[in-house]
């Protein structure tokens, strides 16, 4: 998966190199790993103000720290707690400062404020999107 996003990101001059995660396990964080190593700069959105205490699992709280240390800007949604309106806003504010969406993503729209719902969002705002899903990528 890594390789895939940085094949995309090489595309791009690294001093214009903006990538926007909510540094989440799993590809968000493999896509912001992926701009910082292109020499990209990397702004974090996180849904609430207890995100990082509620819902990052132990064993990414190392990465989540380093990538909200190495970050440029550091954004939190205006809510206490990760829910939800939170997950929705956090894709919104995303979405709404990109001007095109890289997604790690297998197709599957099934999650409710996932991956799918913020690909969906992208393209009702005619926002172009990149697909990464490699051969033989799998859901852990």
């Amino acid at each position: 998966m890594y390789d895939a996003v940085c094949a995309l990101l090489d595309k791009h001059d690294p001093s214009d190199l903006v990538g926007v995660s909510c540094i989440a396990r799993g590809s968000d964080s493999v896509f912001a790993r992926a701009v910082l190593d292109a020499g990209g700069r990397l702004e974090v959105v996180l849904p609430s103000r207890n995100y990082r205490e509620r819902k990052v699992k132990p064993d990414h709280a190392e990465l989540f720290d380093e990538l909200v240390k190495r970050a440029t800007t550091v954004r939190v949604m205006d809510f206490d707690d990760a829910g939800r309106a939170a997950y929705e806003a956090a894709n919104d504010a995303v979405v709404g400062s990109v001007d095109r969406l890289v997604a790690v993503w297998d197709g599957d729209a099934g999650q409710r404020a996932g991956t799918g719902t913020v690909v969906e969002l992208a393209r009702e705002r005619g926002l172009p999107v990149d697909v990464v899903w490699p051969n033989g990528a799998a859901r852990s």
